[in-house]
């Protein structure tokens, strides 16, 4: 299951961490958002110990969203000890999340 970041946990469950964390940046009145949702949960199941997975509200977690310029949701970032490398903005088919994160392991 997908963690749940927010602007109290983001440094420490995302910027802080070495390897790969994906956070998919959402809101619940989305409806692309709400369409990505089983992609997302499908990739922390199967990429368990490999990436961390999480989902970031950026309704109730406005600054994390801020700080990363989203301005368009779903955004799904990719981050390798705490630094974005990609970014998929749109819902995109799994097999691109799974690409991204294969070739930057």
């Amino acid at each position: 299951m997908a963690k749940i970041f927010t602007d109290d946990n983001f440094q420490a469950e995302v910027l802080d961490q070495e390897g790969l964390v994906l956070v998919d940046l959402w809101a619940p009145w989305c409806g692309p958002c709400v369409m990505l949702t089983p992609i997302i949960e499908e990739i922390s199941q199967e990429m368990e110990g490999k990436v961390i997975v999480g989902k970031l509200n950026v309704d109730e977690n406005q600054a994390t969203s801020q700080k990363f310029n989203v301005v368009s949701i779903p955004t799904v970032l990719l981050l390798k000890n705490g630094e974005v490398i990609e970014t998929f903005v749109g819902v995109r088919p799994k097999d691109e999340y799974l690409a991204a994160i294969e070739a930057n392991q």
